[in-house]
């Protein structure tokens, strides 16, 4: 009798998740794991908790939501806090498992989770959470070009992307395996408000809802690239980046509904612009995988010096959308009480604090990593790094006037007064 630990991380699912598949042709029976690390979700620099009361519901749904196919299909996820390496050995002692089996990531803490866990236990890593697989790729990790449009062409001259895996038909546990649910203090409580563009459920059946909806119910998907810039409303982008970044979603399930959308209603400029967004997503996951820990230190990836400030005061002023300049203002409010932000918005605000207000990049990034619902360490911190100048932006400087870009993206004032009344 072989029995193995499959740890769930940014893989939420059971359908297209080489991880799972993977444990189920090893072993007899499986544990199914998923574990809050109090390194990423306790203090921050910034004085306060690394995931706010948004992301954490969301992630919630999430798991919870993960138990229930889990259970559907004869067995149940075991919740757990504290640090991977200390869980996953107390288990695999407890439950006498061969190996721990999960999906590899990228980002720096991450990487340390999975050399912590291997020093003590057969960890097997599969496929990372990427849309192109790094076999895959026309050159080496250690060879990824610097730049995103030069990763693009070479990508796009030898096309690969992988079938997703079916999800198994069952999943045998022991006898005496129970679910152990998500502690509800640590969830918290995070307020609806009336403005928000609309209702992110954490659930990989909303995640699946909003595929349909953007694709199939609504053709939005045909107008994204004209669209994409939009402030108010749903529909005016796909939305789905909350739940890529939990795993509800896979960057592969996108991209294969994606071209069958293609194949029954037409290509376009649109339905090319929402994959040519997940090559970005893969760029800066393969960004973290070369650079490691300078994807999270003031000089980035670039290793540039930077002349910014830490002061406490003016990054308040930012947090709480007090600065004086209505759009960047309306943008902060928003993100404050919904954990949502437009890319439009994202971009202004990161301009704002690095080259109008002259603070350090970090603490951006930081504070988007507490409140965005679709936090991504790699695309977080990569993004943050090309809007500071030390990241993959071979540009310096990158500004942008807020005054002009109210003016390009909200003509009327519409969103601006929605969020500032």
């Amino acid at each position: 009798m072989s029995r193995g630990v499959i740890w769930f991380r940014n893989d939420l699912r059971l359908a297209d998740n080489p991880a799972l598949m993977a444990a189920c042709a090893a072993h007899d029976e499986l544990l199914p794991v998923f574990i809050i690390d109090p390194l990423q979700h306790g203090d921050s620099p910034l004085g306060c908790d690394r995931s706010g009361p948004f992301r954490r519901r969301f992630l919630a749904e999430g798991i919870q939501s993960l138990d229930r196919a889990l259970r559907a299909k004869g067995t149940a996820l075991q919740v757990h806090a504290g640090r991977p390496a200390d869980v996953l050995e107390r288990i695999a002692n407890l439950w006498a498992a061969d190996a721990v089996h999960a999906q590899r990531l990228f980002a720096w803490e991450e990487q340390q989770q999975e050399r912590s866990v291997a020093e003590r236990l057969s960890l097997r890593l599969h496929a990372p959470p990427t849309l192109l697989l790094p076999g895959d790729l026309p050159f080496s990790l250690e060879k990824l070009p610097q730049v995103f449009t030069a990763f693009r062409h070479k990508v796009e001259a030898r096309w690969t992307v992988r079938d997703a895996v079916p999800e198994p038909a069952a999943i045998r546990s022991p006898r005496e395996w129970r679910g152990k649910p998500l502690d509800e203090p640590w969830i918290g409580a995070a307020r609806e408000d009336d403005r928000a563009v609309m209702r992110f459920d954490g659930s990989r059946e909303a995640g699946l809802l909003r595929v349909k909806h953007y694709l199939w119910d609504t053709h939005a998907l045909s107008r994204y690239k004209e669209t994409r810039n939009g402030l108010l409303g749903a529909d005016y982008s796909s939305k789905l980046s909350p739940w890529l970044a939990t795993g509800g979603v896979s960057a592969r399930e996108v991209y294969r509904e994606v071209k069958r959308y293609e194949v029954q209603n037409g290509a376009n400029e649109s339905t090319y612009w929402l994959v040519f967004e997940l090559l970005w997503r893969d760029f800066f996951q393969f960004t973290a995988a070369k650079h490691g820990a300078d994807l999270f230190k003031r000089w980035g990836v670039a290793r540039k010096p930077v002349s910014t400030a830490w002061d406490a005061r003016r990054f308040m002023v930012w947090c709480e959308g007090r600065t004086g300049q209505p759009f960047i203002d309306a943008n902060m409010r928003e993100l404050a009480a919904t954990g949502w932000m437009s890319n439009r918005g994202r971009q202004n605000v990161a301009s704002y604090i690095v080259h109008d207000l002259g603070l350090d990049w970090r603490m951006g990034a930081w504070w988007f990593e507490r409140m965005l619902i679709d936090y991504d360490p790699c695309s977080n911190w990569g993004n943050w790094q090309y809007l500071a100048g030390v990241g993959n932006d071979p540009r310096e400087g990158r500004r942008f006037d807020p005054v002009r870009q109210a003016g390009l993206y909200d003509a009327d004032g519409a969103f601006t007064r929605l969020w500032n009344e």
